[in-house]
């Protein structure tokens, strides 16, 4: 772990000390940490980060408030600290750019998993997006078959999973980290129907606390970006009492 990056962001020193005291048990070995929201804006702008832990309580602007400039700087995962326990404020750190989020107080070891499960989503296509743009000349013919494989075609939106891209009518759209691997899951399977939990397995990792929320919300946040009219999904479909699914146009398949 000692080429991951992380940031922390909490105004209470104590609680900084106890997760990097821990983090550090666990070998990461790169570990960044600010008290506002502020400086953690100031610190991705200067910094490449691998994942990020906000606290939702700090002074000035709020991690609620901050984390929408995060994502326009860094795609890393963000994982939520907070003392609010209801369904809105859980639902509101997705809808801003959240990840995950732990409930305080919290078991550390518990912050140290949900890290390891998001990093587990967030590396390899990071890794991937990187060894293609490396080895891969601008003046090279990416229409060979070995370069085009992995891409899948909606029509109004393609995905290409070695460069890690997400293109709508030509445009290419930013996506976090998971909303990528679960709208990149959906591609890999069209047409198949897959619960809540089953989505959550699969993309989340069998080593991840389920959530209905936390599903619904990234479905949520794929249909703002692949659907014209995402309150009338046309793509991304749910199936009463059965659970989700990615329809394919039929004359159209995957590359």
């Amino acid at each position: 772990m000692d080429h991951v990056s992380l940031l922390l962001v909490d105004d209470e020193q104590a609680i900084l000390h106890m997760l990097k005291t821990v983090l550090l048990k666990e070998k990461f070995l790169d570990i960044d940490t600010v008290t506002t929201g502020e400086a953690a804006l100031e610190a991705c702008n200067n910094k490449t980060y691998h994942c990020i832990v906000l606290d939702i309580m700090l002074p000035g602007k709020s991690g609620l408030e901050i984390c929408p400039f995060l994502r326009q700087v860094t795609d890393a995962p963000i994982l939520f600290l907070t003392a609010k326990t209801t369904d809105y404020d859980k639902l509101t750190g997705f809808a801003v750019g959240g990840d995950d989020y732990v409930v305080k107080p919290f078991n550390p070891l518990e912050v140290v998993a949900r890290i390891k499960s998001l990093l587990n989503r967030y590396l390899p296509s990071k890794t991937v997006v990187l060894q293609q743009q490396q080895s891969i000349p601008s003046h090279v013919n990416t229409s060979s078959p070995d370069l085009t494989q992995g891409i899948y075609d909606f029509g109004r939106f393609q995905v290409f999973e070695l460069a890690g891209e997400l293109r709508v009518e030509g445009q290419a759209v930013t996506c976090p980290a998971l909303v990528f691997q679960l709208l990149l899951f959906f591609c890999k399977h069209p047409n198949r129907i897959f619960t809540k939990s089953e989505l959550y397995e699969r993309v989340w990792g069998s080593e991840a606390i389920s959530d209905d929320n936390t599903v619904m919300v990234h479905i949520h946040r794929i249909r703002e970006r692949i659907e014209k009219d995402p309150s009338n999904p046309a793509f991304l479909v749910n199936v009463r009492g059965l659970g989700y699914k990615l329809i394919q146009p039929s004359n159209l398949s995957r590359t």
